[in-house]
């Protein structure tokens, strides 16, 4: 009979998420779950701790862009691959959260869904979340990309996407790629334009979000819709 003998300190991991579940491992333990090996004299715990140090935290790592990932030592194709469906997952599964409860009593949630869509994106995108007269999720669609302002954003576009949706009411997303998540003037001049223009088809404008890499401030919450 072979006796099963443990695997090296980078596999432990594996064998203390089934025995205590993932809740007790760090970061880069999960990590190097998923990466499965390391690279040259770094095992995967290691290149997990160097990932998570390269881009500034797990947000960072899962949300960089493929060709970011390649260029990075240890990851290659398949783990590339590996850690983009991951984050692509978890955007889904906030999705439909969404689309099965109601947005507006989730507004933690409707931040964390904003973040993971646009908090690490490097150029500014502003995008639209239709929903229905329960407020739930319809559809979230990106209307502009490059620097906002209003003339950037066509309400006549949004108007006709959220009649295609049957849309009750909408909110505004936003990225900052500087970090810095108070509004500006022309982030106000279009809430305010936009909102009086959805009003005119009986669509309500329920937020506006400002996101950056750390979270999300609502425009909202600040009594500024």
């Amino acid at each position: 009979m072979t006796l099963h003998t443990p695997g090296p300190k980078a596999e432990r991991p594996r064998e203390r998420l089934l025995a205590h579940g993932a809740h007790i491992l760090t970061s880069a333990e999960l990590l190097a779950i998923i990466l499965r090996t390391g690279i040259k004299g770094c095992d995967a715990v290691s290149l997990g701790h160097k990932l998570i140090e390269q881009f500034q935290g797990l947000r960072g790592l899962l949300s960089a862009d493929p060709r970011t990932l390649m260029g990075v030592s240890g990851l290659g194709s398949a783990k590339t691959c590996e850690l983009l469906a991951i984050n692509e997952l978890n955007r889904r599964a906030l999705e439909e959260d969404l689309k099965a409860g109601h947005a507006l009593h989730q507004p933690q949630r409707v931040k964390h869904y904003c973040t993971a869509k646009l908090g690490h994106l490097a150029v500014e995108h502003c995008m639209a979340l239709y929903l229905d007269s329960q407020l739930r999720l319809i559809a979230s669609e990106e209307i502009s990309r490059g620097t906002l302002t209003q003339a950037s954003i066509y309400p006549r576009e949004v108007i006709k996407a959220g009649l295609k949706h049957h849309a009750a009411a909408l909110i505004l997303a936003h990225n900052h790629p500087s970090g810095i998540s108070e509004p500006s003037e022309a982030d106000l001049a279009l809430t305010r334009h936009l909102k009086h223009a959805l009003a005119l088809v009986d669509i309500r404008l329920l937020d506006h979000l400002i996101v950056t890499a750390s979270g999300a401030t609502s425009l909202a919450e600040r009594g500024q819709v």
